[in-house]
């Protein structure tokens, strides 16, 4: 017997998902419909030095578990640079001391793994 066409399309659907296909198509179009509707004649205010540094530390973040399509968004919405900053001047401003077992991560982890130590201690 044929399978019909809405298990065929439960199929397709089912093996789209599992292989992650659905979840980036989406974010992707999420990420085109913000560019689409954004307005770049508008302009927007500059970033305070902290908020330019924790989209910075998300960015690294997001980049790091190749979370591209929202990175794009990020960097979208807030005017960040395409550029992103060094990751050195990053840590320097925020007075962060790298271990070389931890340099391999974002300065994001870095900063909670401190809070947490912190809390324990």
């Amino acid at each position: 017997m044929m399978a019909s066409i809405t298990d065929l399309k439960s199929a397709l659907k089912e093996t789209l998902e599992a292989r992650g296909v659905l979840t980036q198509l989406r974010a992707r179009i999420r990420a085109e419909v913000f560019r689409a509707l954004d307005d770049p004649s508008e302009p927007r205010p500059s970033p305070s030095k902290e908020t330019l540094l924790i989209n910075e530390l998300i960015r690294e973040y997001l980049k790091f578990h190749k979370y591209h399509h929202t990175e794009s968004v990020l960097i979208a919405e807030s005017g960040q640079q395409d550029i992103p900053l060094d990751r050195t001047f990053i840590a320097s401003e925020l007075n962060i001391v790298e271990e070389p077992s931890t340099r391999t991560l974002p300065l994001l982890y870095g900063v909670i793994s401190h809070f947490l130590n912190e809390d324990g201690a």
